[in-house]
């Protein structure tokens, strides 16, 4: 009997595990080992010849300052934008479970934004940035507007976290608000009765029990911009004069643009470990503050 119900568990784990198994190696394992591969060849991406040449890959990418200025502009980029998203996310969220009437309507007007590529995001703000605010600056006389954001290269930066945190807060802000939602009444209320602020309860209680809550969301917001590309080719390509190419664009430059697929798999195998140790020490952080809340 106990063999027959071992034999109905393993029919039932190959018919619902085997399929999505099959799925993540052949999409991420297989091109993960591929490319590890790579960064010990000096493959063009063209040539059926593939010489292993060691760690010379590695020892280029140690050379490359671009691509080390690169990634100083992401890790800027990276902490501008979490730190952003993360604070309006958390305020849309606090504000959107009072009671306040057309809630439903707020919360779908926020979370719109990040139902749109991260091509036609951009292409839509790029217009918005060169044309809109241009001809505003200009009819109303305000300097700072009557220049494109994207002529100048600490415009630009900002205008991709801008357009960042625009997308990616009402996403964020559903998160907060599933975490605020799930805050007991009682605890609340207890805190009242103790003669609490509302200053006080956001802080003392609110915050400790939303940890969870943070630890998704920096989480998420981490991964993201660490890896952001589209958004950036299409917002600002880069420009102006390569003042805002971001590590991912800089990656995929150097493999398909420059044809050295191992240092730029090399590359991006650095970072890639770079945003795995960033986000564990993250969530190690994060899941040491839940516990102690």
């Amino acid at each position: 009997m106990e063999i027959k119900s071992r034999k109905q568990s393993l029919k039932i784990f190959g018919i619902f595990a085997l399929p999505g198994i099959f799925a993540f190696t052949a999409v991420v394992i297989i091109p993960f080992l591929y490319g590890l591969y790579l960064t010990f060849t000096d493959w063009n991406g063209i040539s059926s010849n593939t010489n292993i040449i060691g760690f010379s890959n590695y020892v280029d990418v140690f050379k490359d300052t671009e691509f080390w200025k690169a990634l100083l502009l992401t890790l800027k980029y990276v902490v501008c934008s979490v730190v952003l998203v993360n604070v309006v996310a958390f305020f849309l969220g606090y504000v959107l479970t009072s009671k306040m009437k057309g809630i439903g309507f707020f919360r779908t007007g926020f979370f719109t934004p990040n139902l749109i590529g991260g091509v036609v995001l951009g292409f839509i703000w790029q217009f918005i940035f060169s044309r809109v605010l241009v001809s505003i600056g200009s009819s109303t006389g305000i300097d700072f507007l009557s220049s494109s954001f994207l002529a100048d290269p600490t415009k630009a930066f900002w205008a991709m976290v801008i357009v960042t945190v625009w997308q990616t807060s009402g996403y964020m802000m559903l998160i907060y608000i599933a975490g605020f939602t799930g805050i007991s009444a009682d605890v609340m209320e207890a805190a009242s009765i103790d003669g609490a602020t509302g200053f006080q309860k956001l802080k003392n209680v609110t915050v400790p029990l939303m940890m969870p809550s943070f630890v998704i969301c920096i989480f998420l917001t981490l991964s993201r911009c660490f890896m952001v590309y589209d958004l950036n080719l299409s917002l600002t390509g880069g420009e102006p004069y390569g003042s805002t190419i971001m590590a991912a664009m800089h990656v995929y430059n150097k493999a398909f643009t420059s044809k050295q697929y191992g240092v730029g798999q090399a590359e991006a195998l650095i970072l890639f470990l770079m945003v795995a140790i960033v986000s564990g020490i993250q969530i190690y952080l994060g899941k040491r503050k839940e516990v102690e809340a």
